[in-house]
């Protein structure tokens, strides 16, 4: 059976991981004037495995390196760390991306994915570009508002690191101005978060819905940074200003 991208991504990142913690272990083990045997009497395991785990030989698992940084003096940190994001999309997102590319007007020019590298690490859903504005939309497509703070923070964070994209087509100098959108679901759940926190929200989205939903859709102004409501139904997504029933001016997807 052959590997997923992602699963080869990992098999990599893990060998090059083992790699560094094994010239730590040497390097270390040396600064202190400590033999193999020491060190590995001192730790439970036998001279040979941690030779062949200076060797780039073994693989050991996260407890026998936390023996042998313990042995060292060292310590031993496993965090995970925010980089492009997830490339996982849920069938909520994908459906509601497809609705809003079937609503844009043809003023805008979508990319899709758009990964961003600085100063914020991070993959944008969707961006809409206006060339002859020099206007671009980063949007963030959300089917469950969890941990609101830190989904706005990032929302801001990646939009400001656009032009670190492959895809932005200014240069230094160069006049642009980048805005944007979030597009949420409208469950129950998220109605509930909304109306509990629309202070919060507003401030970080403070354009007109309506006026969003009409610059999407036609030529009117961008009215700056806005939020949307996606609404399920049997024939696709409807993307609207209201969390309430979809209204007459939007666009269904089939």
């Amino acid at each position: 059976m052959s590997l997923t991208k992602i699963q080869s991504d990992a098999i990599k990142r893990l060998a090059s991981i083992r790699y560094q913690m094994a010239e730590d272990i040497v390097r270390m083990r040396e600064d202190a004037g400590a033999s193999q045997r020491q060190v590995a009497a001192a730790c439970g395991i036998s001279q040979g495995y941690l030779s062949r785990i200076e060797e780039h030989k073994a693989e050991p698992t996260l407890e026998i390196y936390a023996r042998i940084a313990a042995a060292l003096g060292a310590d031993l940190a496993c965090r995970l760390y925010p980089n492009t994001g997830s490339p996982i999309r849920d069938r909520h997102q994908s459906a509601i991306a497809v609705a809003l590319l079937r609503l844009a007007h043809v003023r805008w020019g979508p990319w899709p994915e758009v990964g961003v590298w600085r100063p914020a690490r991070g993959s944008i859903d969707l961006v809409f570009h206006d060339a002859a504005e020099h206007l671009a939309i980063a949007t963030e497509i959300e089917s469950e508002l969890r941990r609101l703070e830190q989904l706005l923070r990032r929302s801001r964070d990646k939009a400001s690191s656009l032009p670190s994209a492959a895809v932005w087509p200014y240069r230094d100098g160069e006049t642009a101005t980048i805005s944007r959108l979030l597009v949420v679901r409208a469950t129950r759940h998220n109605r509930d978060v909304v109306r509990e926190f629309g202070a919060l929200i507003a401030a970080s989205y403070p354009g007109s819905p309506d006026a969003a939903l009409a610059a999407l859709t036609g030529t009117g102004p961008w009215p700056g940074a806005a939020m949307l409501w996606a609404h399920s139904t049997p024939d696709g997504y409807r993307i609207t200003a209201s969390p309430s029933a979809p209204r007459a001016q939007t666009v269904l997807t089939t």
